[in-house]
């Protein structure tokens, strides 16, 4: 059905609108709904009132239930969801008398509107505070937003209120697009567009200065290529802006100006490239995270707009126009939501502390048959420094202390216990799932190629016989350590280390059956991987303020001698990561269960080796049989859910942490999971045995990445 073309000059309000339409259609529900809003938009006097009447008739264009009786059900979806839009630009191309009517309120809307904000500043991080915003952010979707009709960006969330409306514009057809910003947008009406022209300067020349500003700020020119400000392509990039709009023309484009402005663009791009490369050595502060990211953002949106201002007037440009409304109407919906604000914060500063946790994980992976030995005695010789941490760990609960003295001391004692586990290259089985899941994803990442999902799948067999093989060994050697440490007991006091009471307790505490020891192994899954975060957190930290330079150099060095504190430093860097890592995961195993009795929650850890060795001592101490045999064996069932809850949650939550930080999608990490099934179903061996030989250079190379 196409529109009449001609409306009754004689007619008025909607029986002149209605005229419009050929008179056969005039009396269809579909025609005079549209009409109806037409004639609102005619008779709107105020702004406020033309942007309701301007929303109204836009809503009536995304509903696609109603149909013309000419439109076939077997239409292509896109072209039966976008039919009342194109009816409406029919009548529009058609009919001269309801052009005017539309351009009129148009050009009273936009004349008092300010969009600059708009082009400028939205999905751009502002120089506020992460809890600032957040709570701006928060309070937004508790209490409605007060009203402005003279905003654009507030149209533009009236526009888009989802993130399903901003998909109908990116999956507009191009062509049908191109008639939108035709019949919107003519050559005789240029003028009408003026003030959204001036907007989209100034928001350029926003955007320029964002660059600037950030790109030569003090802790990016630390680290920029050159430290003088006028061999900067951050502020050359200024010159060029004002040059592409002062040759700016809303019919012909700027291609000359166009072309120098995106060489300098590329110059600022290679200079974040030289940023990140520092970064990777130095670390990286929340501060340095905001300047890249609003660099990034300002440029990417600059490109966008350039692709408009060079293109002359055509499909080309509308195509641009496409794109960059589009992406301002999904970044205004990230602008307002919480998750984006967390993640667009946090993404590259993860990346860093999982980036050094997937370094440290390198050591704990055995590729031949010779680590894989190397790999057993380690972790033998980790439970059996474990057997006196689980002794001080009973002598310390036994005290009946109070909640935070108890968890204090008990931290104090694990942390030890781990730092000699590194100092003297021991190995922890638990400790290994959130350090090697962060290779993992590194591999996930940097790998291409059509075998590259399988190379991934041998590097996880590598990563679980290594954890099987430490695990087995670690379990096995407190076990034995525990109750030699028993009978010495014995012989030295007269009497089991520990007494008939605690030994029941503990049988009772460890048996999945009767106490929380699932949910509690699962929660010490989740302190494993805080503790991996927290250690590449540390030596992120500790690379960015110099701190290894800070201790090299400390006047200190006068009296403890310079080269003790140089030696000191270097040990600082190489294992920081570590020690983080360890006093951490200390700390959390100790203070956890203290804050569950304060705040009477079930908060509690079920740590395999730990447990193994309270669980060896209790056993030793007994010299019964009978029904306390049950108690024992529903205890060591308690260690084999400990063993899989305490492995798998903490390589799970570090695997998806580091796959987010990354921004892996997931279909890769769900086609890994399927891979490793099917190989575990017909290779188990490799899960269990490494090869002969050494595994190929490719993968080693990968691990290094």
């Amino acid at each position: 059905m196409q529109p009449a073309g001609e409306c009754d000059p004689a007619a008025s309000g909607l029986e002149r609108i209605l005229a419009c339409f050929p008179e056969e259609s005039r009396r269809q529900p579909i025609v005079r709904s549209l009409a109806g809003r037409l004639d609102a938009l005619s008779r709107a006097g105020r702004v406020g009132e033309r942007l309701d009447a301007w929303m109204d008739l836009v809503e009536w264009t995304r509903d696609d239930r109603a149909r013309l009786r000419t439109t076939r059900t077997s239409a292509p979806l896109p072209e039966a969801a976008t039919e009342r839009l194109r009816l409406l630009l029919s009548l529009f191309e058609g009919a001269p008398e309801l052009r005017s009517i539309v351009f009129d309120s148009m050009g009273a809307m936009l004349a008092e509107s300010e969009g600059a904000a708009l082009f400028g500043e939205t999905g751009v991080p502002s120089h506020r505070g992460f809890f600032s915003e957040l709570g701006d952010r928060v309070m937004d979707r508790l209490l409605p937003v007060p009203r402005d009709d003279h905003d654009l960006t507030r149209l533009v969330h009236r526009l888009f209120p989802a993130r399903a409306h901003v998909r109908r514009v990116e999956s507009l057809d191009p062509d049908l697009f191109h008639r939108i910003v035709a019949a919107m947008a003519p050559e005789d009406r240029a003028a009408l567009w003026q003030p959204i022209r001036e907007a989209f300067a100034d928001g350029f020349r926003l955007l320029s200065a964002r660059v600037a500003a950030e790109g030569l700020s003090s802790p990016l020119r630390r680290v920029a290529k050159t430290a003088r400000v006028s061999e900067s392509a951050f502020y050359r990039l200024g010159t060029a802006s004002e040059a592409i709009l002062a040759e700016w023309s809303p019919s012909e484009g700027c291609p000359g100006a166009a072309g120098e402005w995106r060489r300098v663009a590329t110059d600022c791009w290679a200079e974040m490239g030289h940023v990140r490369g520092r970064l990777d050595a130095e670390g990286i502060s929340v501060d340095i995270v905001y300047a890249v990211d609003v660099i990034g953002r300002s440029l990417r949106r600059m490109e966008s707009m350039v692709a408009i201002m060079e293109a002359p007037r055509g499909p080309r440009r509308s195509a641009a126009i496409q794109s960059l409304v589009a992406g301002l109407a999904g970044m205004h919906l990230a602008d307002r939501s919480v998750t984006h604000l967390a993640a667009a914060n946090l993404r590259l500063l993860a990346r860093k502390i999982v980036d050094r946790s997937g370094k440290t994980g390198e050591h704990y992976i055995a590729r031949d048959r010779k680590e894989y030995g190397h790999l057993w005695l380690a972790a033998a010789g980790g439970g059996l420094l474990t057997v006196l941490t689980a002794a001080v760990k009973m002598r310390v609960v036994g005290r009946g202390l109070p909640a935070f003295p108890e968890g204090f001391l008990s931290g104090v004692n694990y942390a030890v216990s781990f730092l000699l586990l590194q100092t003297f290259g021991l190995v922890l089985a638990t400790k290994q799932p959130a350090m090697t899941a962060a290779t993992l994803a590194a591999i996930l990442r940097d790998r291409r190629g059509s075998h590259r999902l399988d190379e991934i799948v041998d590097y996880t067999a590598a990563i679980v016989r290594s954890q099987v093989a430490a695990a087995i060994s670690n379990v096995a050697a407190v076990a034995v350590g525990c109750v030699l440490f028993d009978r010495l007991w014995r012989l030295a006091s007269g009497h089991p280390y520990l007494n008939h009471h605690d030994a029941e307790h503990v049988f009772r505490t460890l048996s999945p059956l009767d106490s929380l020891t699932v949910l509690y192994a699962a929660e010490t899954g989740v302190l494993l991987w805080l503790a991996s975060v927290a250690g590449g957190w540390f030596e992120n930290w500790a690379l960015y303020r110099r701190l290894p330079r800070i201790v090299a150099e400390h006047p200190l060095g006068g009296r403890l001698g310079r080269e003790r504190l140089r030696r000191f430093s270097e040990a600082l860097a190489r294992n920081a990561s570590g020690w983080g890592t360890n006093v951490s995961l200390g700390f959390l195993l100790g203070m956890t269960p203290a804050l569950g009795r304060f705040f009477g929650l079930p908060l509690d850890v079920r740590h395999v080796t730990l447990s193994t060795g309270t669980l060896a001592l209790a056993a030793a101490s007994l010299d019964t049989d009978g029904p306390l045999n049950g108690a024992i064996f529903r205890g060591a069932a308690g260690i084999a859910v400990m063993f899989v809850l305490n492995l798998s949650v903490s390589f799970v939550l570090s695997l998806a942490s580091a796959a987010r930080a990354y921004g892996l999608p997931g279909r890769d990490v769900a086609t890994l999971f399927r891979r490793l099934v099917r190989r575990f179903v017909t290779r188990p061996g490799q899960f269990l045995l490494p090869p002969r030989t050494s595994e190929p250079a490719g993968a080693e190379r990968t691990a290094h990445a």
